[in-house]
């Protein structure tokens, strides 16, 4: 699969010109039943700088193209960046494989295609999700979209952090990654939707949480995301303030993050 560097007259170009950038595929690994890695190396990354939980926006269609004009917000797709390494000018995005083969938007369509040797426009990293060190203590709440946020977070905070995580996946078999020696409550929605999730917000409302004062990091589906904010705020008594929120998607919106 190929993909063509947008020319420098592309107002998006002008725009983030200091983030713009191209790079190709590195490695691609399946990291889950339904998460795949893909590793991006760019030459680019030695004028870029990250901290943990910025994304990247990948372009999937050229926004030039008659396609890309007709279709706006079928050009580019944003990943949360996984891994950095500045050593290497690579990083990493996970994708989570939402929807059965050959179903999907465009996004999906991309990573199952990708291979090594693929050439990668994308915008970034930027964003400001990112922990706060020095809260007391930090929870984690989100489905298998979050995943790739929370983890260069938690490693950001270091072994001596008190952390805690509300993992949702489908089942059993395809949990999410997540940086091991912390607390965290893994729970499986089976055949329901992962928006409007019940399923995690009544895990959450079972996990026991310090009387101090901490952080929360909320991640994943829009609706969820205001559920589980809402039992925080309104049932624990967490000050809004505490809780951080970003949604990633919801059923039939796009460009949420």
């Amino acid at each position: 699969m190929s993909m063509q560097r947008t020319p420098a007259r592309n107002p998006l170009a002008r725009v983030f010109a200091e983030h713009f950038a191209e790079g190709e595929v590195a490695e691609v690994e399946r990291v889950a039943p339904s998460m795949l890695r893909i590793r991006i190396a760019s030459p680019e990354l030695d004028r870029l700088s990250w901290e943990p939980g910025r994304h990247v926006r990948v372009q999937i269609n050229d926004p030039l193209s008659l396609y890309g004009i007709v279709r706006p917000k079928e050009t580019l797709r944003t990943y949360t960046v996984w891994e950095f390494s500045a050593e290497d000018r690579a990083f990493d995005v996970l994708v989570h494989l939402y929807a059965p083969e050959g179903e999907g938007g465009i996004g999906l369509a991309w990573a199952r295609a990708a291979e090594v040797g693929d050439r990668v426009v994308f915008w970034g990293p930027r964003g400001d999700f990112a922990v706060r060190p020095e809260a007391g203590h930090h929870l984690f709440v989100g489905e298998e979209t979050a995943t790739a946020a929370f983890w260069p977070m938690v490693r950001a905070l270091g072994g001596g952090a008190e952390v805690r995580a509300v993992l949702e996946s489908a089942d059993g078999r395809d949990e999410p990654p997540f940086p091991e020696g912390h607390s965290v409550v893994r729970v499986h929605r089976g055949g329901a939707p992962a928006a409007s999730s019940r399923t995690l917000v009544d895990a959450l409302a079972g996990v026991d949480l310090p009387d101090a004062p901490g952080a929360a990091y909320v991640a994943g589906e829009a609706r969820t995301c205001q559920m589980v904010r809402h039992h925080l705020v309104s049932v624990r008594g967490w000050p809004r303030e505490d809780v951080r929120t970003v949604p990633f998607w919801t059923p039939g919106k796009r460009g949420l993050h």
